[in-house]
């Protein structure tokens, strides 16, 4: 059964709104775009904590999909007043052909080589090869699949770092992948703690599909003791407030890495974390940097 994708030209003050509308009055799905990407126009959306931003894009783009048998001219009439637009505006529409929406998702994520020995590899596939460590992780609502440069960065430096038998935090974990990869590395304990509870759930079922024994909590419970390895990779403002907890977590002559960090950010990390820990550059890819340091044994 074919569809309709409908693609209204609107700004960032209605476009919300008028997604909205679409949703209430049937539509199978609405999302938003720069109506300017690829072009010198686009607005870039930045989502780090502390950042000035405007949220939206000047030129929005609402992209509608809807049943074959609705009428487009019609939805729009209702929902742009609901959108609080005084006229209807401009809009295309087009027949979108059935597809396998799942076959066509899971194609674009393809196994990740983080290392020699170390593959990420979606539940789909089959791991490349046999003899290195595959992660078995899936693409979803959590953070950290392995693609992204700064989850290889933490990964890169865990494979160096973690021997038998330590113990690991890994501060913000996402969807467990950093504290899945200690784990297969040789920890022998591993604690992993985000504050959003979905990803604290997500973390323990990838454990599980790992075969893995870590535990994971909400950050917001009270955290006690140190560990031989803390690895946070989160944003630099967080990572700058938390710089005294994460240090304390860290036990005399164990190791901590950051990683979330912007190549410019580099010096005021350092800074933050001086009073209680060196840090130098560890490693760098495309513009992210881990840092990384061992803490005194005085």
């Amino acid at each position: 059964m074919p569809w309709i994708s409908l693609r209204i030209e609107t700004d960032c003050q209605h476009a919300d709104r008028l997604a909205d509308a679409f949703i209430e009055h049937g539509a199978l799905s609405a999302s938003i775009e720069d109506a300017d990407a690829g072009t010198p126009a686009e607005q870039p959306q930045f989502g780090e904590p502390g950042s000035p931003t405007t949220p939206g894009w000047a030129r929005s783009r609402v992209i509608v999909l809807l049943d074959e048998t609705a009428d487009p001219d019609i939805l729009l009439a209702i929902c742009a007043p609901l959108a609080g637009l005084e006229r209807t505006p401009p809009y295309c529409c087009e027949t979108v052909a059935e597809q396998n929406w799942v076959q066509i998702t899971q194609a674009q994520f393809e196994p990740i080589r983080i290392s020699e020995r170390l593959w990420i590899v979606p539940s789909w596939h089959e791991p490349p090869d046999p003899e290195a460590i595959a992660l078995v992780l899936d693409p979803g609502m959590a953070f950290g699949t392995g693609s992204h440069p700064t989850t290889r960065l933490c990964l890169e430096w865990l494979e160096r770092a973690v021997s038998p038998g330590v113990s690991v935090l890994d501060y913000g974990c996402g969807s467990g992948i950093l504290a899945i990869a200690a784990a297969r590395f040789g920890a022998a304990e591993v604690l992993g703690v985000d504050i959003d509870a979905q990803a604290v759930a997500v973390a323990r079922s990838n454990a599980e599909r790992n075969g893995v024994r870590a535990h994971f909590a909400d950050s917001a419970n009270t955290l006690q003791g140190q560990f031989d390895i803390v690895v946070a990779n989160i944003l630099s403002n967080p990572l700058k407030a938390l710089a005294p907890a994460l240090c304390a977590h860290v036990r005399p002559g164990g190791r901590l890495a950051l990683s979330g960090i912007l190549a410019e950010q580099t010096d005021e990390l350092i800074a933050a974390y001086a009073p209680w820990l060196p840090l130098t550059v560890a490693a760098e890819c495309e513009g992210w940097v881990c840092l990384s340091g061992i803490k005194d044994c005085a």
